[in-house]
């Protein structure tokens, strides 16, 4: 390989981290300058299911609270320009910073281009813009962070010769779901039976046939696309109306040709699949076959770390995931912390998972996500995906962090404000109803002012709000309601949804409407 190389200059880039990467996550008074590439660069087909994921480039908005520090600038790019109320929203939450001192220190930039491809993609598309970018900062105090690492920002990073702090793309089959049952098993944690990496539905076929076959008493398949996101490249296969094709019944061949007919049955997660897209996703992804977890009481925690350039794994946070979807693979939400009764046990699996993925290079962001069942008062766990990105829930994680200023106990898995205060929270993505649809940013901003729903940073209660761009045309926001207990962070929460329920119901409903014109004589 020759200097030339991409991944060679990359790493060199990268190098420059060690000297660097404190200030990418904690707060000091050094000067930096941070250029927020919040570029979702995943399959767009996959990522196409998720209504208005073009507005999901926001979800690092939470990085402008960095500005509280008067001698960091930040710019941030994103594919169509943000609402200037969203903006104003951000920067008042900044304490003790004037907000015209942190609006002079932040550039935003857009491409105005609401095409498919990823951000990064039309940035390096545009040669004034990418100059734009390098004359805004210092390169030698200036690095990058983005929401996924593919060649496409490394590729970024080298043409604006600024580190990026995240993992080298090189790396990235190891958060794919064949990647991660490789690291599980090679790090002792438990995880569900499953399949090889295939690339056919014929081989599909005999993977779920095998899998049947090392446990008989399977009932249900989880069907996977090898990149999917958030779920929605899941799909469920019902083994029980096949009992007559049980293994021990007719022989392996059979199974197979059933298997393969029955996958036009699949129910999908994602709304609007179907088999003939999906089955031709295959050859392009891959896929795998797993065990789908049965239990009555069943939860889905998850567990946040990263790898410094220093090669130390540090566990960040942990949630309980809220699910949805037809057979709950969706992620919606989150609370955080995870239940007291489990989360040190998911933590210290993730931190053998963590080990094991800085033996392999990975710097920065990842998650584990678990399904932890109760049988007889016990819980059992299974790590099902491993995610080198940032996820749904990072933001709602550093938002607190930022605003509050406060750290992380790995000892308890409580995270403390600078009062000492135990801080919890309730947080959603998906916040989504039909009669939202209409709401501009500056009616959110009514709305929050008229019920009293701003973050109060006195007593460092309250909800902040993102995903705003989506509201209008999508009736969709995100929220992050952040109390000192549980059950107020959820009060909050609730207290949101009515507040906007309630500005937005109808002023008078259809049966009300029909009896007005039957009394008129219509």
């Amino acid at each position: 390989m020759n200097v030339l190389d991409p991944t060679i200059q990359f790493q060199h880039l990268q190098t420059q981290l060690r000297e660097r990467w404190r200030n990418v996550v904690e707060f000091d008074t050094s000067e930096a300058d941070i250029i927020v590439i919040p570029s979702l660069s995943i399959d767009q087909r996959e990522l196409s299911k998720i209504e208005g994921f073009l507005h999901y480039e926001e979800r690092l908005l939470f990085s402008l609270i960095r500005l509280r520090n008067p001698r960091t600038r930040l710019v941030y790019v994103t594919s169509q320009p943000i609402h200037p109320s969203v903006i104003d929203y951000y920067l008042q939450l900044l304490p003790g910073i004037p907000f015209s001192h942190a609006r002079d220190r932040l550039l935003l930039l857009s491409t105005y281009d609401s095409s498919l491809k990823p951000l990064s993609q039309k940035i390096l598309d545009r040669p004034r813009l990418l100059d734009r970018i390098r004359q805004a900062v210092n390169p030698d105090r200036a690095y990058m962070i983005c929401y996924n690492s593919t060649t496409v920002e490394r590729d970024l990073s080298i043409q604006l010769d600024i580190p990026l702090y995240a993992l080298d793309p090189v790396l990235l089959n190891w958060g794919t779901k064949s990647g991660s049952r490789q690291i599980f098993a090679e790090s002792g944690v438990p995880h569900p039976d499953g399949s090889e990496l295939v690339w056919t539905a014929k081989d599909l076929a005999v993977a779920t046939a095998e899998l049947w076959e090392r446990n008989p008493e399977l009932q249900r398949v989880v069907i996977k696309l090898n990149e999917g996101f958030s779920g929605e490249g899941n799909a469920l296969f019902d083994l029980r109306p096949l009992g007559e094709y049980k293994p021990g019944v007719i022989s392996h061949e059979q199974r197979v040709s059933k298997i393969y007919d029955r996958f036009a049955h699949l129910k999908f997660e994602a709304k609007t699949e179907t088999w003939e897209n999906y089955g031709g996703r295959i050859p392009e992804l891959g896929a795998i076959a797993e065990a789908f977890i049965e239990g009555e009481h069943k939860l889905s925690p998850s567990v946040q770390g990263r790898v410094t350039p220093d090669g130390e794994v540090e566990i960040l946070s942990t949630h309980d995931q809220i699910l949805g979807g037809p057979s709950g693979q969706i992620y919606l939400g989150c609370r955080f912390p995870a239940d007291e009764s489990y989360r040190m046990r998911i933590q210290d699996m993730s931190l053998q998972v963590g080990r094991t993925l800085a033996t392999k290079g990975a710097l920065e962001r990842f998650g584990v996500d678990f399904v932890a069942v109760k049988r007889e008062d016990q819980w059992e766990f299974h790590a099902i995906e491993i995610n080198l990105r940032k996820g749904g829930t990072t933001h709602p994680f550093m938002t607190l962090k930022f605003l509050t200023n406060g750290r992380y106990d790995l000892s308890s898995g409580l995270f403390y404000s600078q009062h000492g205060r135990p801080k919890y929270y309730m947080a959603t993505d998906n916040l989504q109803k039909p009669q939202y649809c209409g709401l501009l940013p500056n009616d959110l901003m009514d709305i929050i002012a008229h019920y009293g729903l701003h973050f109060d940073t006195s007593t460092e209660t309250g909800t902040v709000f993102h995903l705003m761009g989506c509201l209008s045309e999508f009736g969709k926001l995100g929220l992050t309601s952040i109390g000192n207990s549980p059950q107020q962070a959820e009060d909050l929460y609730r207290r949101v949804v009515k507040a906007i329920d309630d500005e937005t119901k109808p002023s008078i409903d259809l049966q009300q409407i029909s009896a007005m014109r039957w009394n008129s004589g219509y």
